[in-house]
């Protein structure tokens, strides 16, 4: 586990650039994550207010849910610099590098996180201000500093954090919660698993190394296929539950079927190669299908208010 004081990698004496300094915060918020996560956020926007939500509260959503997960990754990147050090894929990122100390890394993640709900309790309301507040506690201290590396079902429960965008956005447009932002809530909890344990799947010896209790590392390949199937068909299911629930029209229900057939038809085939012990599974052919899956499900999302 790493400490807030613990020591920062040598940097061969190279002081590093103002330019690679800004890269390099701007790399330990995990850009790539964050965008993902406002993939979710302006259609649910879109849904919430029945067609286009005001300026101000869309450009507070966006601003202050991507300064959210900037200071919660923030957070996640100063913790785990340990087990990032660990693994190939992660091992030169920039608290690992030294570029970053862990103070100003926390420093960092505080700015971050306390202008989110700034943000969000000025230009939005109270409860999507505190909605922020539960998903950076809860990725902080119940993903990262727990669940991450104490079970196998680490990314299950810590997903809902991943989640909370969509209940943010709702909240900010209409003041309050209703049912249709919860099922939002589950397609994108129910669609983490398969999203990331094909990933695991394929980093499976970093994470082993790291000491990371990913569920492909203690578990049999094909315990861990099951998991994904059963997973993907619950999200797909959710998916359909919207339907009847926002209420949606028929372009998201056609959507819907399609995409969550494609996803099915993926998972599956990736369970085949698996059982067959193909010698290079392709895991991460179903791992980007999900991204491309939930882009393009929510887009229907956004979508269908106009032509309902």
């Amino acid at each position: 586990m790493a400490s807030i004081e613990g020591s920062v990698p040598a940097t061969h004496g190279v002081s590093p650039s103002l330019g690679a300094r800004v890269g390099a915060y701007v790399a330990v918020t995990k850009p790539r994550i964050i965008e993902l996560l406002l993939v979710t956020t302006l259609p649910t926007m879109f849904l919430a207010a029945g067609g286009w939500p005001s300026w101000t509260t869309a450009v507070a959503v966006l601003a202050g849910g991507a300064l959210a997960a900037a200071g919660a990754n923030t957070f996640n990147s100063v913790y785990d610099r340990d087990i990032d050090s660990l693994m190939g894929r992660t091992a030169h990122r920039p608290m690992v590098s030294g570029v970053i100390s862990p103070r100003a890394g926390v420093l960092w993640g505080l700015v971050l996180s306390v202008l989110s709900v700034v943000v969000l309790g000025v230009f939005t309301n109270i409860l999507a201000a505190a909605l922020a507040v539960v998903a950076i506690v809860f990725y902080v201290f119940g993903y990262t500093m727990w669940l991450k590396r104490r079970t196998p079902q680490n990314i299950v429960w810590g997903g809902a954090a991943g989640c909370m965008p969509v209940l943010i956005a709702w909240a900010a447009v209409t003041g309050t919660l209703t049912w249709a932002p919860i099922v939002l809530f589950m397609i994108i909890f129910l669609w983490t698993p398969p999203h990331y344990w094909p990933l695991s799947l394929r980093y499976r010896e970093d994470y082993a190394a790291a000491g990371v209790p990913m569920l492909p590392v203690v578990a049999e390949r094909p315990v861990v296929m099951r998991q994904i199937i059963i997973y993907s068909w619950l999200m797909v299911v959710a998916s359909l539950v919207l339907v009847p629930v926002a209420p949606m029209g028929w372009l998201y229900a056609s959507a819907a079927v399609v995409l969550g057939a494609v996803f099915l038809v993926e998972a599956y085939r990736l369970r085949a190669r698996v059982l067959a012990d193909a010698a290079e599974p392709r895991p991460m052919r179903l791992f980007h299908w999900s991204i491309t899956y939930l882009a393009l499900l929510f887009l229907a999302v956004a979508i269908d208010p106009f032509v309902a």
